[in-house]
């Protein structure tokens, strides 16, 4: 098989650019606004009510994305998706400019930073269907898994720039970090500008949108492969997840201020980075299954160790191990969905996804906040390890389709599928 490098082709470079520079600036602007929720709500809060207020900003995050995910993979499948990217990345750079002003004008407020929070929800709820939507467009069907991993990459290496910019900037100052971000969107709104015109599912004019929408959600849960590894990264980084309280652990368990909280931050980063770039030279073909549950368990392990760890690099070194083993796991995720999905429901499944990814990541930074306020931070970073674990072996005998994906193909015969 002749596989075109997805590099060669225009419109996915374009695509890869405004991924990657869209990428460090969300990341850097969470970092500031998790790092300033923080530090004001220490003037007047123990830690542990400050760490719950940390977590709530991981809460107003999910609670749009909750609400609009059954409108957001609708519009990716009925809209343009090039001006879907491009209208959330303006409102994101806009978002990150009124920031900078505010921190230049020394009215920064706990009200201010949930508002762009809110916004931040918005805007991702509305992006992250047409991207993933998008990318399979843009490149043969044989080259979409290393897309996919250079895709990851894009993602992971921002993950990394991202919150070690932001971090460094934060010492300068929070309007360089948020000006910085900013500037950083406009970079990527030009080259989503760059993406010429790309395949668009036709319109669905005899079907009603409600029952368009009502689709999506039965394709996921007929098809109990993309069901599992759906809900498996849900349950598992919902409760394993440990970035939100990256905050209260630089500066009040590690003692390495914000600084030490950008290497923090990009721990998994790195981890996932050198693990997506082994994929985009050598693509995972075989035992994908298997191997997608092995690596939740050692990303369970890894957070365990974290939690537990009184030393920086320690600390840093279990990230990475986690990042690595999340970065297998996403690369499956992701390839296994766009796969076995039909182009037309590829926006309203990525919405789908998106909402168990994002209950996974801003609503399980609420459930930290609520474990730390219960079980002091080390206590809820511990016992998220273990549930992941946990979760892990039960959803190998819940769902034998895990154990039996071989290879990203889909079945000879699939499913019958929802009428379009």
């Amino acid at each position: 098989m002749n596989e075109q490098h997805p590099l060669r082709i225009h419109n996915y470079r374009a695509y890869w650019i405004a991924r990657f520079t869209t990428t460090i600036a969300v990341t850097s602007l969470t970092l500031v606004l998790g790092w300033q929720v923080y530090g004001l709500a220490r003037q007047s809060m123990e830690i542990h009510d400050a760490a719950f207020l940390l977590g709530m900003i991981g809460a107003v995050q999910f609670l749009p994305l909750f609400v609009l995910t059954p409108i957001v993979g609708l519009v990716a499948d009925s809209f343009d998706r090039r001006w879907i990217a491009r209208g959330t990345t303006t409102l994101l750079m806009v978002t990150a400019a009124f920031l900078a002003w505010l921190s230049m004008a020394g009215a920064m407020s706990l009200t201010a930073l949930f508002g762009a929070a809110i916004v931040l929800g918005v805007t991702r709820a509305f992006a992250g269907p047409a991207y993933s939507a998008l990318a399979p467009n843009l490149v043969p069907r044989e080259s979409l898994p290393t897309a996919i991993a250079l895709s990851s990459i894009a993602w992971q290496v921002g993950t990394i720039a991202g919150p070690s910019l932001g971090g460094a900037l934060l010492v300068v100052s929070a309007q360089t970090a948020y000006g910085t971000a900013a500037a950083l969107m406009a970079v990527a709104l030009v080259a989503v500008f760059l993406i010429g015109a790309v395949p668009q599912p036709p319109a669905q004019a005899d079907r009603r949108p409600l029952a368009r929408i009502a689709d999506g959600f039965a394709y996921v849960r007929g098809n109990r492969l993309v069901l599992a590894t759906i809900t498996l990264d849900l349950f598992a980084v919902l409760l394993a997840g440990a970035t939100a309280l990256l905050p209260v652990y630089a500066r009040d368990i590690l003692h390495v201020g914000p600084t030490g909280l950008g290497l923090l931050s990009s721990g998994m980063g790195i981890g996932a980075a050198a693990m997506a770039l082994l994929f985009s030279v050598r693509p995972l073909r075989h035992d994908v299954g298997n191997k997608m549950l092995l690596s939740v368990i050692i990303f369970g392990a890894a957070i365990l160790c974290f939690g537990l760890s009184r030393s920086l690099w320690l600390s840093v070194g279990a990230l990475i191990v986690a990042g690595a083993a999340d970065m297998v796991s996403v690369y499956i995720r992701q390839s296994l969905i766009q796969l076995h999905t039909p182009d037309a429901m590829r926006g309203r499944v990525g919405a789908v996804s998106q909402l168990t990814i994002s209950a996974s990541n801003e609503l399980g930074e609420f459930e930290s906040g609520i474990a730390a306020w219960l079980l002091g931070p080390v206590g809820a970073v511990v016992a998220g390890g273990v549930a992941a674990i946990a979760i892990t072996l039960a959803w190998a005998r819940l769902f034998p389709e895990l154990r039996l994906a071989k290879t990203f193909d889909p079945p000879e015969n699939p499913q019958t599928q929802p009428a379009e």
